[in-house]
């Protein structure tokens, strides 16, 4: 399946202002940084979390609680991803029990992603609050979750792919929508 592009949804400057918005959004909503936790879901996720723990110490002078989540044995399509899925390191180097954790990934599309870190997540303890940051919701849930944080709302047809590009992962910054060739 080819994937062509057919718009840009995001480029380098507006991704950058979504973020200071859902950093403000962040910190007004949790009352500052006191126990708050930005917990990023493996891959783009991180570097989200990252940028978003940058900002919330640029402007509040304290940079709150991060970490990183790999979700990959807590999906339930993991027969479907790869015999070998690869399986990254969960680094959260504090206990979530009583915090206000803020889980960052790039796209919301069906809930599943989010289903898994909030499992994986809950494991680990009991926060006080989860809520969920997202830089693109497309839409098209099959399961009962929402982002408490979203960047941009695009909705999308089925047809079509979200590409976010972070320069952390991609080299550059700027977020797609491509369409199958074949659609």
């Amino acid at each position: 399946m080819t994937l062509t592009p057919k718009a840009t949804l995001m480029d380098e400057q507006e991704l950058g202002r979504a973020l200071t918005r859902i950093a403000h959004e962040i910190v007004e909503r949790a009352k500052g940084v006191d126990g708050l936790a930005l917990v990023g879901i493996h891959t783009r996720g991180v570097p989200i979390a990252e940028r978003l723990a940058d900002l919330i110490e640029r402007f509040e002078g304290r940079r709150p609680m991060s970490g990183k989540l790999d979700i990959t044995l807590y999906r339930d399509d993991l027969t479907e991803i790869a015999l070998q899925p690869v399986v990254r390191k969960t680094e959260v180097p504090f206990d979530v029990s009583g915090t206000t954790i803020v889980l960052c990934d790039d796209v919301l599309y069906t809930g599943r992603t989010a289903r898994a870190a909030l499992d994986a997540l809950v494991d680990m303890g009991r926060p006080a609050v989860i809520q969920y940051a997202v830089l693109v919701d497309r839409g098209h849930r099959e399961l009962p979750i929402r982002a408490d944080y979203v960047g941009k709302n695009v909705p999308t047809s089925r047809a079509e792919v979200v590409k976010v590009k972070l320069r952390e992962v991609d080299g550059e910054d700027g977020v797609q929508l491509l369409e199958h060739a074949d659609a």
